[in-house]
């Protein structure tokens, strides 16, 4: 991956520069487990050192840690090396008491999230990530987790009051030159088609829905190549279980997977094996080959989790692999096939 000379300016300049491999930093803010500021500190510096110039972060995780964290890294840096994508849409109030999301974010900071899509709401969230992040742009804006699987009956509310309000800050902070694109940051394409139909999007950055397990989101993809929105792909490993170990521990989308969706990661796993190919290896290469997609967003706990998937994105996999996989029925027969790896030599 060469150095970002430039990342301020026009959307385009911020995405046509987008590295193929990104970190994602959900781990930064105590994701499943607590981690010392040292040991987050030590994780950016190799990740640094390998190469990795583009960081995604949120409020959300660890309601400011991963921010904070990752801002106070970053500010060792020349600004104009990195490209740094953050979120919008919660705003943290004051609480060091419980919260259903503590139980993903262990010791979180002291304070919870609100949903708040309108103008103002977008706005204070912009503007106190800046604080957090102790940096003086954020490069690519993202609407977080709007969609009907996050909010239920509350989703046309929050769905009118995001485009008729939020969309509105972040297409001034666009126009500005304050970020240089703006997208969602979701879980659900259902959504981003909804809103792109009614508004004009630069980058969609969706976790899940495009990966080895399940290709549901491959029309949508097709939909954003014509109209040139570009996608970030992040959630490659389904929160897990196509990168961990085979148990009944194992995550998809942030549960415990069912004995369905452990069958269909058992028979993958059986084809990868036959090709001398780790599961995880295929799982981060895959959705790279659609046109689309301009970036693959991969979270890390650990420098070993670092450094094998760095081994996995520049892995040689062999093209019999996917016909394989094709032919058994485990992906869609009209799906872009990789051809290469998602890294040549160094990042």
């Amino acid at each position: 991956m060469s150095s970002v000379s430039s990342v301020s300016g026009s959307s385009v300049s911020v995405l046509d520069r987008l590295p193929a491999f990104g970190f994602g930093a959900a781990s930064l803010g105590n994701l499943y487990r607590t981690r010392s500021d040292d040991e987050c500190g030590r994780l950016l510096e190799a990740a640094w050192s390998q190469g990795f110039r583009y960081f995604d972060t949120a409020p959300l995780y660890g309601f400011g840690l991963s921010e904070r964290r990752l801002g106070a890294f970053l500010q060792t840096r020349s600004r104009n090396e990195f490209v740094i994508s953050s979120k919008a849409g919660r705003v943290l109030k004051a609480n060091a008491g419980p919260h259903e999301q503590r139980a993903y974010f262990i010791d979180a900071d002291p304070f919870e999230p609100h949903f708040d899509y309108s103008y103002d709401g977008i706005m204070r969230s912009y503007e106190a990530s800046l604080i957090r992040l102790g940096l003086d742009r954020i490069d690519i804006l993202l609407m977080h987790d709007i969609g009907a699987a996050t909010h239920g009956d509350n989703h046309s509310f929050h769905f009118r009051q995001a485009l008729d309000g939020g969309f509105r800050a972040m297409d001034e902070l666009r126009r500005s030159g304050d970020v240089g694109a703006i997208g969602l940051g979701v879980n659900e394409w259902q959504i981003c088609a909804e809103a792109m139909a009614e508004t004009t999007w630069d980058v969609m950055l969706l976790a899940g829905r495009y990966t080895l397990l399940e290709q549901e989101a491959l029309d949508f993809l097709n939909l954003c190549t014509a109209v040139n929105v570009r996608v970030i792909a992040a959630g490659v490993f389904n929160s897990g279980v196509l990168a961990a170990k085979h148990t009944e521990r194992a995550t998809f989308n942030y549960d415990v997977a069912s004995p369905e969706i452990m069958a269909r990661v058992e028979a993958l796993a059986a084809i990868c094996t036959k090709h001398n190919t780790p599961l995880g290896a295929a799982a981060l290469q895959f959705p790279y080959s659609h046109p689309a997609i301009i970036s693959v967003l991969a979270g890390f706990g650990s420098f070993d989790e670092l450094m094998q998937n760095l081994e996995w994105a520049r892995m040689v996999i062999p093209p019999a692999l996917w016909i394989d996989l094709v032919m058994a029925g485990l992906m869609r027969t009209d799906v872009p096939l990789p051809t290469q790896p998602l890294l040549k030599g160094a990042l």
